[in-house]
């Protein structure tokens, strides 16, 4: 039977992506309302500039104070769409202790606190759920959380920044120079006005961070994530990936250790195939290639950002979170059984795409090559090309222990005859 009393919702933000949220919240009451098995109201809306005209939103909802919403006693749901740290955790942890479950799309505090808002979930016997927190509209926390929980994933692959990959695409498809690229994304309001977030990869990072606790079902924070932008990425890498066979993408790679004895997490610009799925992923798009042992290799695709996509994945928490309010149940928490190592970066295997200054004559490439041998490090392939007494020197690597690829590299600057080391780039995907 229906419910005739309202589920009652506080809002707490209502920037581009909550007020998208209210917006789908009154159009939509009434396919809401049949999903649920009750009605949903939107009972308050927490906001730092209350004279702001929200069209849609009435007036009286409004309220600077988020805290005295959330104490008011008849709050079932809160939204939580400021992002940022604080005051959204002390809000969050104010939701738990008055009862009331949370939905949130934050993945800075998500990466740097989930565990413990996980912890205070489960005491209060509440639920946490942030679909929207990865990978905007796309359904992949739930699935990997949910669809995939009687499975093993091994490794997971993705772009999960929109506007690192527009960039990216256009320098590849248009020949344009990294700034030329950030500048188009910019007027497109595909990058913010301070992009620092976006091209140095920290909110790759925390969605990284994000995820892998959920598929190795192990506490991964973001100081465990290895983190590289992709500001040094250049027209002449994209020029080297394409005899390659190859494009570049900002990628988050997770995987679990062969001995399945403990975990990497890592996110940086690499070279993968054309053939590879995540190849032909454009404009701001994001994707995410997961790889289990039962189920095989799974690929998660779809707008990674903007108001609409994010609103749509907090709009099905809030319906799940809901349903578990009506049935006095709790959804799915923290799975954090396994409480593996996540290892350094050093002890990622991988290769490397090289790009070498140097001179122009008898003996370099018989130096450089000692050097590699001398860590450890098998080249696949060199390309050299000179002229005028310079040449330059493309190295691609097989597979080896980043540690020892970097001491590869930092030798290489030391020798005589390299005037320069232009490029590194892992290769992955293959």
């Amino acid at each position: 039977m229906m419910r005739t009393r309202p589920l009652k919702v506080a809002l707490l933000g209502c920037g581009v992506v909550g007020s998208e949220v209210a917006r789908i919240m009154t159009t939509h009451a009434d396919d809401l309302t049949a999903r649920i098995g009750a009605p949903v109201e939107l009972a308050g809306v927490a906001v730092r500039r209350p004279s702001k005209v929200r069209e849609g939103i009435d007036p009286a909802l409004v309220t600077t104070d988020a805290t005295a919403l959330l104490k008011r006693g008849d709050i079932d749901i809160a939204i939580e769409v400021i992002g940022g740290i604080e005051p959204a955790r002390t809000l969050i942890t104010t939701a738990f202790d008055h009862g009331i479950s949370v939905v949130s799309a934050n993945k800075a505090l998500l990466a740097q606190d989930g565990a413990a808002l996980h912890a205070a979930a489960e005491t209060a016997g509440l639920d946490l759920y942030y679909e929207a927190a990865v990978a905007g509209a796309i359904p992949l926390v739930r699935p990997m959380r949910e669809s995939l929980a009687g499975d093993k994933i091994n490794r997971v692959m993705g772009i999960v920044n929109g506007t690192t990959n527009f960039i990216l695409d256009k320098m590849d498809s248009t020949g344009a120079g990294y700034q030329e690229a950030l500048d188009e994304a910019t007027a497109l309001g595909y990058a913010e006005a301070d992009p620092t977030a976006d091209v140095e990869g920290y909110d790759a990072a925390a969605k990284a961070a994000i995820l892998a606790g959920i598929a190795f079902h192990t506490r991964v924070r973001l100081d465990d994530v290895y983190r590289e932008g992709m500001t040094e990425v250049s027209a002449a890498d994209f020029a080297s990936a394409k005899r390659m066979g190859c494009t570049i993408k900002l990628l988050a790679i997770l995987e679990r250790a062969a001995d399945g004895e403990s975990v990497t997490a890592r996110v940086h610009p690499a070279m993968i195939p054309l053939t590879h799925p995540l190849a032909s992923v454009r404009e701001a798009y994001n994707a995410v290639f997961v790889e289990a042992e039962a189920a095989g290799r799974l690929m998660f695709y779809g707008p990674g950002a903007g108001g609409a996509p994010t609103a749509s994945a907090v709009l099905g928490d809030l319906v799940a979170v809901c349903r578990n309010k009506l049935a006095e149940a709790t959804g799915p928490g923290e799975s954090a059984y396994t409480q593996l190592p996540v290892s350094p970066m050093g002890d990622v295997v991988t290769r490397y795409h090289i790009s070498l200054d140097v001179a122009d004559k008898p003996g370099v490439l018989a130096q450089v090559a000692t050097c590699f041998a001398e860590h450890g490090v098998s080249i696949d392939t060199v390309r050299q090309q000179g002229k005028d007494g310079e040449a330059s020197l493309v190295v691609v690597t097989h597979r080896a222990p980043d540690a020892a690829l970097s001491g590869t590299v930092e030798a290489l600057r030391k020798l005589d005859t390299v005037r320069g080391v232009s490029s590194i780039m892992r290769v992955e995907g293959e």
